[in-house]
């Protein structure tokens, strides 16, 4: 009997094709750090590097914002 042979027990509506299967050894760790984004977020970002840039991007403007707030606040 090989994997073809055995008949499909579970029910419709347990769909597993898009399970992720856990990988041994240190990459199981980032098995976690996964974000999930809403439908029109995703649209907007074709692949994780570019969520990760444009973040990087608002952290950096987040950052100078930051700093120049609290430079025009003391020369009030």
């Amino acid at each position: 009997m090989n994997k073809t042979d055995i008949e499909d027990e579970l029910r419709p509506e347990y769909d597993l094709h898009s399970l992720q299967v856990r990988k041994f050894g240190p990459g199981r760790k980032k098995f976690g750090d996964v974000v999930r984004l809403e439908p029109d977020v995703l649209a907007a970002f074709p692949s994780a590097e570019a969520v990760n840039e444009a973040l990087r991007a608002l952290i950096e403007i987040a950052k100078s914002s930051t700093s120049l707030t609290q430079h025009s606040s003391g020369l009030r």
